[in-house]
């Protein structure tokens, strides 16, 4: 899985962005790679088109099996330009996941996929590889604790599981989805219990994250919170 990145900046660093779903740190994330001109690494899709393929494949959940091993053998996920601009998609064998990986089906499940642990070390692999040269920005539930504990910014976003739905209901509406408020609550605490609870890497803060409650904050203002510290980051660097 290859990814370049055009810094603004003589020197790059590893900005590691964590934290509950919907709090809006995919949306955080791109946006403030665009404003540095780092590469932005959606680790959320691709935990998401792992879960797309083992659902379509009928592939069991089970953790440390022949099966889900024979399965993950079988899957390469690519990014790949989407469109004329800027943005990537994730590429399951060749084929664009977007916006399918995105379904409420694959939502139900991703939490539960992500905690089998042979998923986990598959992908944070690639992740790895992915950020060795720095200049990025990866979003996910362990990147500064467990993908990149030496990330140079680390960030841990959190906001009021109402709130998290409401945007979640908000955002699925613009795509004409109708979901209740109420199921994606419930799916809400159910991804953040698994996302906790996990044996392997659990979603956890790290030490020296700095601390994002997005609750009251629109999306510019917790763009701009990240961009102020990713910029004091890079002033001290230099």
């Amino acid at each position: 899985m290859n990814t370049d990145h055009n810094s603004n900046f003589p020197v790059v660093i590893t900005i590691a962005i964590d934290g509950f779903a919907g709090t809006g740190k995919s949306s955080t994330a791109k946006a403030v790679a665009g404003i540095l001109g780092f590469t932005y690494v959606d680790t959320g899709a691709m935990y998401r088109a792992i879960t797309m393929y083992l659902l379509d494949h009928k592939i069991p959940l089970i953790d440390k099996s022949d099966e889900l091993r024979a399965a993950l053998n079988q899957v390469d996920l690519r990014f790949r330009p989407c469109d004329e601009g800027t943005s990537r998609c994730i590429c399951i064998n060749g084929v664009n996941a977007e916006p399918a990986i995105r379904e409420q089906r694959i939502t139900a499940s991703v939490s539960q996929v992500a905690a089998l642990t042979d998923v986990r070390h598959k992908l944070v692999e690639q992740q790895r590889a992915i950020g060795r040269t720095g200049g990025i920005v990866m979003d996910g539930r362990d990147i500064g604790t467990y993908v990149f504990p030496e990330a140079e910014l680390k960030i841990f976003m959190t906001a009021s599981v109402e709130v998290r739905a409401r945007r979640r209901q908000a955002e699925l509406r613009t795509k004409g989805i109708e979901v209740s408020l109420q199921d994606i609550l419930i799916n809400l605490e159910t991804r953040d219990r698994i996302d906790s609870g996990r044996e392997m890497a659990p979603l956890a803060q790290a030490q020296d994250a700095v601390v994002i409650d997005s609750t009251d904050l629109s999306f510019e203002e917790q763009v701009s919170a990240v961009v102020f510290l990713a910029k004091q980051k890079l002033a001290h660097i230099q």
